[in-house]
């Protein structure tokens, strides 16, 4: 039913993560990202970001041709509405969902991923760089944790969405250079989604793949060299 573009990537284990909760059929298809599989035009025609994850829906609910969806929060909400699952239907409950969606989306992910390029990637050390998004991952956690204090998971009682986007960003934590001990109710969240049945199905689907570096010396020029040029040479096809 649902066709998976994906690399074993936090936003890549998003999109497992639901599908193994909600046991939708589903077929995985590997983008190796620092081979650069996103660029080829093939994936382009229905992820025009070049990143993944990505999927098709080759049985919308409309009962009509194919829907592709692209950016992994995107994904998770098409998920949610099409099975009725892990988004709550009244409107009070939907908007809090919601809220810590775009939280990952516009805050903890692009942060984090920042620290991780800086701390990690990066050809030469910037201590500003690394100072500043090593920091505001920390603040981020602190957000999270205190939004956790008293709740099972972050929108309430029930698992949804918003863990599932979460989640995935927290596992590197270590070399995000945060200590989960210093926040209790996010290590309490964080232990409680790992011992889930289908969190262990999830990441064990990208086992096999992460025997390939995620990043190699090659892969960095694919990933943190593009400009806008570049991209509409890797998308026309070859003569």
């Amino acid at each position: 039913m649902i066709e998976l573009y994906y690399w074993p990537t936090p936003n890549g284990h998003k999109i497992t993560l639901f599908l193994e909760e909600a046991g939708l059929d589903y077929t995985l298809h590997p983008v190796d990202i620092s081979a650069g599989d996103q660029f080829k035009p093939e994936f382009l025609a229905f992820s025009p970001n070049n990143r993944m994850p990505a999927i098709i829906d080759t049985a919308p609910s409309d009962g009509g041709e194919a829907i592709t969806v692209f950016e992994s929060g995107a994904i998770l909400l098409y998920l949610a509405e099409k099975t009725g699952r892990f988004i709550p239907a009244d409107v009070r409950g939907r908007k809090t969902v919601t809220e810590w969606l775009f939280w990952q989306m516009g805050g903890l992910g692009p942060m984090a991923g920042q620290n991780h390029h800086f701390v990690q990637y990066a050809p030469e050390r910037i201590p500003y760089a690394m100072t500043r998004y090593v920091n505001e991952t920390n603040r981020l956690y602190g957000v999270l944790n205190r939004r956790l204090a008293g709740r099972a998971f972050v929108a309430g009682d029930d698992y949804s969405i918003a863990d599932m986007a979460i989640y995935p960003w927290i596992v590197p934590w270590q070399r995000q250079q945060q200590t989960l001990d210093d926040f209790p109710d996010l290590k309490r969240w964080f232990e409680a989604v790992a011992a889930r049945p289908a969190t262990i199905r999830a990441y064990a689907k990208g086992e096999p793949l992460r025997t390939r570096p995620t990043v190699t010396e090659a892969g960095k020029k694919i990933l943190f060299g593009q400009t806008a040029a570049s991209l509409d040479a890797a998308a026309k096809p070859a003569s």
